[in-house]
């Protein structure tokens, strides 16, 4: 069993969990993640790393309550525990060698767009970090990345921060600028992705995504997690989830990603019905009908 040390609410509707996994967290590097699952009748989910500690062997990871079990994970409370917290899985991105880099996070896609940028901060690069948000009540971690940027700037869909606008205008605006960076990474949807791709091509700067198709077990076995890129389907869980941005086929990325659109809806209206039957019962049946749905949260935070 893995223990919930912390539990807090980001916003409302992102959750930020620190579990006690000392093993992983010696190993696990920003770019990788982990299958969680909460007890025996539960479904499998990839979360990626948001942060640990090696020191005090936790890795703490953030969601979004979207679906059956992320549903259920946001009710947890510290003292609760996991059954299976298995990692670290995927490949590190790779980040050495940078001198100016940016990091853009869509939305839940700040979350795991920080560990990169305070990585890369730590290790002398000068690191700009753009993100986005629908709206001002959404953002995110604000703090946590003025602490490992040389500038944030944050956009909001509406206006209501004072920049509106897509991620991409400030980022075009810094190259025009002479920024000169050597990386961008981006991580987020798969449409924001797509659109960074397309204004860093131009300039030849190194690219890389953080692709989040539909993942099961999260050991290239399932092969539900194939990303086209280049001529080659590879897999996000063990030859990702980092990908080179301007080989990505982004538009067969977002045809795979809704193939089951109908199945998460129906898992989430499930999931909310059982949720507020529990307070009647209290036992494993009152989640049993949610175990294989919610494929959306599958997709990773």
């Amino acid at each position: 069993m893995y223990p919930i040390e912390r539990v807090e609410a980001l916003n409302a509707e992102v959750t930020r969990m620190t579990v006690r996994a000392p093993e992983i967290a010696r190993k696990i590097r920003p770019g990788q993640f982990v299958m969680l699952r909460i007890d025996e009748r539960g479904e499998r989910i990839p979360l990626t790393m948001n942060d640990c500690d090696p020191e005090a062997g936790t890795v703490t990871i953030v969601f979004q309550a979207v679906g059956a079990t992320t549903m259920r994970l946001a009710r947890m409370r510290a003292g609760d525990a996991l059954l299976d917290f298995a990692g670290p899985l995927g490949n590190p991105t790779e980040l050495a060698g940078a001198r100016r880099a940016c990091v853009i996070g869509g939305g839940l896609g700040t979350a795991i767009a920080y560990p990169q940028a305070k990585w890369l901060h730590e290790h002398g690069c000068e690191v700009d970090v753009i993100t986005g948000f629908r709206t001002k009540d959404l953002i995110i971690l604000e703090d946590e990345i003025n602490a490992c940027s040389a500038r944030q700037i944050i956009m909001t869909d509406d206006g209501s921060n004072g920049n509106k606008g897509v991620v991409t205008a400030p980022l075009q605006q810094r190259i025009d600028e002479g920024a000169d960076y050597d990386l961008v990474l981006a991580v987020g949807p798969v449409i924001m992705m797509k659109f960074v791709a397309a204004t860093t091509k131009p300039f030849g700067i190194k690219t890389l995504v953080s692709m989040n198709p539909l993942m099961i077990d999260g050991t290239g076995m399932c092969g539900g997690c194939r990303v086209k890129v280049g001529d080659e389907y590879l897999h996000a869980c063990v030859d990702g989830p980092d990908f080179d941005g301007h080989l990505v086929d982004f538009d067969d990325a977002m045809r795979r990603g809704v193939m089951y659109r109908s199945f998460e809806g129906a898992a989430r209206e499930a999931a909310a019905g059982r949720v507020a039957g529990e307070g009647r019962d209290c036992g494993g049946s009152a989640v049993a009908g949610a175990v294989g749905a919610g494929a959306d949260e599958r997709k990773g935070a």
